[in-house]
């Protein structure tokens, strides 16, 4: 019997008049009550101030009514726009997200994994930060289905929503290179991220395209605002002629940094300096001058993902599935100043 301090199913079925299997088929297969039945008992439960005990129900099915969600850093808006995407979806189908942030840090992920599987989620959505292979193995043997978010795993069976950060890599180059750019600085880090690997394989293969075009790594620790600053006044304090004359940040968050840093310098962007970042994030276009963006589908990213790894819960031989989407090219007043404004 659930219970919620003196009120049970019990007094919910007295209440009402209907029996106590009655009331459950109201709280767990509404489709097979009436609705004048859902009316009376629903009735009944807001009388009482009867709340399920949804712990001893999960206790019972063995499996939780919630889904697990790591992202690489909650601070980023990229990644909360596709939790929101993701909760979107999952709010449509009556379920819960948990949230956890790994901040890029792998022992994080793995107290998150092991957390997620102790509670006994339905599903796991994940942008894993290293090798997850194993980690992911290790939920399915134990009925837990998951998605790769943001990354793309080749070889194996694992389902995935990305982005072509390749291409996106390839974008950001070739609208510089159009811009008559051929110094370009990549500012990007840890190197155990995929997408940072992803966009540099970018930039290398369109750099190579352009004959006398120089692509330098300035690597830097995380993909934070204070990472982007600490390295473009690294880069600034270079002699002139070894300036950069574009820089790509590897996300939208250390392209403001590097922002700030030549603000602080004084440098004229984009006449001294050129600068592009990656996710298209809501602070790009708000930005004291507007930044040009590899723009990515955060929304659909998360509404995607979610509705695979629901999917798969319903049907758990279902096969795997790689989805990728394509970036796209923003251009504003970082790279152009003529654009127009948003």
């Amino acid at each position: 019997m659930e219970r919620n301090g003196a009120v049970g199913v019990k007094e919910v079925a007295a209440r009402a008049g209907v029996s106590v299997g009655t009331v459950s088929n109201v709280l767990n297969r509404p489709a097979k009550v009436s609705q004048a039945t859902r009316d009376k008992v629903q009735s009944a439960i807001d009388e009482l101030g009867f709340v399920r005990n949804e712990a001893a129900r999960q206790l019972r099915a063995g499996m939780s009514n919630c889904v697990g969600l790591i992202v690489l850093n909650a601070t980023n808006p990229f990644f909360n726009d596709i939790a929101a995407g993701a909760e979107e979806v999952a709010a449509e189908h009556g379920v819960s997200v948990l949230v956890g942030n790994s901040a890029e840090i792998e022992s994080r992920e793995d107290a998150y994994l092991a957390l997620f599987e102790q509670q006994r989620v339905r599903g796991v959505l994940v942008s894993p930060i290293g090798a997850a292979t194993a980690k992911l193995d290790r939920l399915k043997r134990h009925g837990i289905p998951s998605v790769i978010v943001d990354r793309d795993i080749t070889g194996g069976s694992y389902t995935s929503v990305s982005v072509d950060d390749v291409t996106g890599g390839e974008l950001a180059v070739r609208h510089l290179a159009e811009l008559g750019h051929r110094r370009i600085a990549y500012v990007a880090g840890p190197v155990n991220l995929r997408q940072v690997v992803d966009r540099w394989e970018g930039v290398e293969r369109e750099s190579a395209r352009h004959p006398g075009m120089e692509a330098e790594f300035v690597h830097v620790p995380n993909l934070t605002i204070p990472a982007g600053l600490h390295a473009g006044l690294q880069i600034l304090d270079r002699p002139r002629e070894e300036w950069p004359t574009a820089i790509f940040g590897a996300n939208d968050l250390v392209a403001l940094g590097l922002l700030q840093a030549m603000a602080a310098r004084d440098v004229d962007v984009p006449g001294d300096i050129a600068l592009i970042g990656y996710d298209d994030i809501e602070f790009a276009a708000g930005a004291a001058i507007p930044l040009s963006s590899i723009s990515q589908p955060r929304h659909e990213i998360g509404r995607r993902a979610m509705e695979l790894l629901l999917a798969t819960t319903e049907a758990p031989d279902r096969p795997s599935e790689r989805i990728v989407l394509q970036p796209e090219l923003v251009v504003r007043r970082t790279t152009d100043p003529d654009a127009a404004l948003d």
